[in-house]
């Protein structure tokens, strides 16, 4: 497999940009080698630089439900693009879009557009402050909900603690009204509402947690905040940028029957432009400026091509496909651990919907200190063996994989192909 052109743009790109990169994870640092520069993609089927093909299991972070290059996004797309690309005014897109997402989450009563999941969760905590007049939030140790200061923050020893910095340029005071428990463990949280039983603001989670690897949540765990949340004042706010509209039609509420008082969206709902959203309650989100108190602004917010690219996006998102995710997203994971198996490697394989994760890993993972036994130098590995054979997985241990509608059965079945080679190449490395 070639990579000088991919080589050449990266060392250009390293003397310009932070690493070479405009997010982390695609510098390729958890995994060793030369990020792959993508020069298009169409399908399941990203093309590089230097011409070389790859199954795209990261499917821009969950964002291409559809895969890339939908034919009807991109017809939406051209016929948009003519009429301009940024107004700063109000567009029926934006109205257009907001129903159709509330046809799906019922608990979304009102919604507001934003550019990014961050704008999303930094907004809706906003707002939790401003309708409880407290300040203390909760969050889950590996939850990640964007850069926003307060929200770098994690677990440091115990059960449960106050949040420590987990960035430079954070300064310490703004990150000590975020408490941090153990995802999936309800007496941490308890433990937290005891001990400041009138100061918790709100209790933010990812539903099924999809930025420590896929982490689903235990049987009564999201039923047990709903409960704790009501019992001591407090607002549940679902983080569902990266489940919403990609584990069922209405979100991971909808798939564990929890309602939250609000919800952030992002991903499939911009149809891979930027986007994010907040929503819930009508009486919280008219806490919102102009309708009430709570500012919050943004240039590009509801921007046309997002709003458009993002419905025609949703209207696609039929109970056939679903089903179709649905069984080859279970076709893969079952193939992968049988593969694993063949070869004597340990791992468990997480899956919900269409996300997935592999953990080299013996323990059961329930959580962030679980997830994070996970073998690193052998999902380093297994990620070269596998993009050598064609096959684009996310280059980090600790993120999900995506399946889109545009992934076929033989797209499955090359998968396994090429998974049985690099479990057997992770193998010989163990013996």
């Amino acid at each position: 497999m070639r990579t000088e052109r991919s080589e050449q743009l990266y060392a250009v790109a390293r003397m310009r940009m932070p690493g070479g990169v405009s997010s982390p994870v695609r510098a390729f640092g958890a995994v060793g080698g030369t990020p792959r520069f993508i020069a298009r993609g169409r399908g399941a089927i990203l093309e590089d630089v230097d011409g070389n093909r790859y199954i795209d299991y990261v499917g821009s972070w969950g964002a291409l439900i559809l895969g890339h290059a939908h034919p009807a996004v991109v017809r939406a797309l051209r016929e948009a693009i003519r009429r301009g690309t940024s107004y700063g005014a109000p567009t029926e897109a934006e109205l257009e879009l907001a129903l159709r997402i509330q046809e799906a989450f019922p608990s979304i009563q009102k919604i507001r557009f934003v550019n990014s999941g961050t704008e999303a969760t930094m907004s809706a905590l906003r707002v939790a402050r401003a309708a409880t007049g407290r300040s203390k939030i909760i969050k889950f140790e590996g939850g990640y909900h964007g850069h926003a200061d307060f929200l770098l923050a994690r677990a440091g020893s115990g059960l449960a603690t106050f949040g420590l910095p987990d960035s430079a340029g954070v300064p310490e005071a703004w990150v000590r009204d975020t408490l941090v428990a153990p995802y999936n463990d309800l007496d941490a949280v308890a433990a937290l509402f005891e001990q400041f039983p009138d100061q918790i603001a709100a209790v933010i989670v990812e539903p099924v947690a999809g930025n420590m690897g896929v982490v689903p949540p235990k049987p009564g765990f999201l039923k047990g905040l709903r409960s704790l949340t009501r019992r001591y004042g407090a607002l549940l706010i679902f983080d569902e940028v990266i489940t919403g509209f990609r584990v069922a039609w209405g979100g991971a509420q909808a798939l564990y029957e929890v309602e939250p008082d609000l919800t952030c969206l992002g991903k499939i709902i911009g149809g891979g432009l930027p986007v994010g959203a907040y929503g819930g309650r009508a009486d919280l989100m008219d806490q919102v400026a102009p309708a009430g108190p709570v500012y919050q602004a943004g240039t590009l917010s509801g921007n046309p091509l997002s709003m458009i690219a993002g419905r025609v996006t949703l209207e696609q998102l039929t109970p056939a496909l679903y089903r179709q995710l649905e069984e080859r997203s279970a076709a893969l994971a079952e193939g992968l651990r049988e593969a694993a198996e063949q070869a004597g490697v340990p791992v468990h394989i997480h899956r919900v919907g269409s996300m997935l994760s592999v953990f080299f890993t013996e323990r059961a993972v329930v959580d962030y200190a679980t997830a994070a036994s996970t073998d690193r130098a052998r999902y380093a590995r297994f990620f070269h063996a596998m993009l050598e054979r064609g096959i684009y997985l996310p280059p980090s241990p600790l993120e999900a994989w995506f399946v889109s509608a545009a992934h076929t059965e033989a797209h499955i079945e090359r998968t396994l192909r090429a998974a049985r080679a690099a479990f057997r190449e992770v193998a010989r490395g163990i013996l």
